[in-house]
């Protein structure tokens, strides 16, 4: 012990309060996303792995400091006041960690100081998995995880749009302006599992989550007073474990990240954009995303897109909203 680096031991020893829970047999993922409590993703065949215990140990000073300890450990430049509001790191035992503190993150209307979230992705090497827990075995079929994924769509189209939902498709919600997007965005969330781990990218807090398990990740468009980008954010997001990522208005800062993610694995991936219907909505998706993507294949992403992305077209004449489109 006397042969380690004080920083090392230091490091150690400010863990204990979360080391408690990410030690424990049988969880993978651990996550803080405020204050005072902490979500645990367990190992096997659980029907809703996270669960939620609170912790008053985990407070919003000892969130700060245990983050700023990580970062000095690893001489990485990290706080608000330097600009980098993220840290992200091996701890001790292999677990990877990653966390956000201030203006960047929230996860309800009161963090007017500024939010904290973490994840820490559990490494345990000894933990016995065989083939067969994959469902893998000499002879068997492979294990197909979502059903819904084959079952054809229903000809109604209110019907169409909760299977796609249910079985975790990707859905763009396409309207000119004023014709209630975001509202109806936040009607879709309701539909989403409870006990989903939901992560929203906005720049300014529109969207209403009602799952318990979240964290806003917010980058103002007229704010860029940190090093904190789009590209970190991608980085950020798949650290944190999420069930589900909801964007916001698709822009053109934003739209490369977006597509990014849903070509990531994640399932239920959601956002609105600026169309006439629902073609015109694929073409302005790939449009915003060549301001940063200047070399894309824009025919192969307009295919894609038609495969993974499903299109809701709003329309409006006066003041009457209607749903004219489900892709």
């Amino acid at each position: 012990m006397g042969n380690r680096p004080e920083s090392q031991r230091i490091l150690e020893m400010a863990l204990k309060p979360l080391s408690y829970w990410y030690s424990q047999d049988n969880v993978e993922d651990v996550a803080v996303n405020n204050p005072g409590g902490i979500w645990l993703r367990l190992r096997g065949r659980h029907a809703h792995p996270w669960h939620y215990y609170e912790d008053p140990k985990l407070s919003r000073e000892y969130l700060r400091n245990i983050m700023y300890i990580i970062a000095n450990s690893q001489d990485k430049p990290f706080g608000e006041e330097v600009g980098v509001p993220a840290v992200y790191t091996e701890l001790p035992g292999g677990h990877r960690f990653a966390g956000i503190i201030g203006q960047n993150v929230k996860y309800d209307d009161d963090d007017l100081e500024g939010g904290v979230a973490l994840d820490i992705r559990v490494y345990k090497p000894d933990v016995d998995i065989h083939m067969d827990q994959f469902g893998l075995v000499q002879g068997g079929r492979l294990h197909q995880i979502n059903k819904l994924k084959n079952v054809e769509d229903p000809d109604d189209p209110y019907e169409r749009l909760l299977l796609s939902i249910k079985r975790g498709d990707h859905i763009l919600v396409s309207g000119g302006t004023a014709t209630g997007k975001t509202t109806f965005l936040n009607n879709m969330l309701k539909l989403l599992d409870e006990h989903k781990r939901i992560i929203t990218i906005e720049d300014t807090r529109e969207l209403i989550v009602h799952q318990k398990n979240r964290v806003h990740l917010i980058l103002a468009r007229t704010e860029a007073n940190n090093k904190f980008d789009y590209a970190q954010v991608v980085d950020l997001v798949v650290r944190f474990t999420p069930d589900a990522i909801i964007g916001g208005e698709i822009s053109t800062t934003n739209a490369g990240a977006i597509w990014e993610l849903m070509n990531s694995g994640h399932d239920n991936c959601f956002a609105t954009i600026h169309a006439e219907n629902p073609e015109a909505a694929y073409q302005a998706f790939i449009s915003r995303i060549m301001h940063t993507n200047p070399a894309l294949d824009q025919e192969k992403t307009h295919k894609e897109m038609r495969e993974k992305l499903r299109v809701v077209q709003i329309n409006r004449d006066g003041n009457i909203r209607a749903i004219t489109a489900i892709t």
